[in-house]
């Protein structure tokens, strides 16, 4: 039974996976656990999603960066294709130093992908939700 990360309160949830698609809530605070969008990502709630049994897709960006701001609604697009089967997450390096160094973060936008907490895949610059949507999938995270 895969486990799943709230996107509001950081509970973890066991949801079986034939109903991952059924909008499942949150036991704890009743919130939806896939909404279509990707979570933010900050060093209280980062090691937490990595955690869960649900691949993790990380958007690495930052508010100055101009292909960051470009790929945003990109990403947020991707979300809706890709959960209930990948969390996607976006992690800003400014905000968040420490988990960015750890993933040793040198250009942005950089993307990782995880699966069972470890990293499997990485790729920088901007893409489309498209190529956002068939990269996580040849990488084996869907």
């Amino acid at each position: 039974m895969p486990t799943v990360v709230c996107p509001d309160c950081a509970s973890t949830n066991r949801v079986p996976a034939e109903r991952l698609a059924e909008d499942p809530k949150c036991g704890r605070c009743g919130v939806a656990l896939f909404q279509g969008r990707p979570v933010t990502l900050t060093s209280a709630n980062f090691d937490r999603h990595l955690a869960a049994e649900t691949p993790l897709l990380v958007d690495f960006w930052a508010a100055w960066c101009g292909p960051c701001k470009i790929m945003a609604p990109q990403f947020e697009t991707a979300a809706r294709s890709l959960e209930p089967k990948v969390r996607l997450g976006k992690l800003d390096t400014e905000a968040e130093q420490t988990v960015a160094g750890r993933y040793d973060i040198r250009g942005i936008p950089t993307m990782i992908l995880f699966k069972a907490g470890r990293e499997i895949a990485r790729t920088s610059g901007a893409m489309s939700a498209g190529d956002i949507v068939r990269w996580a999938q040849a990488q084996g995270g869907v």
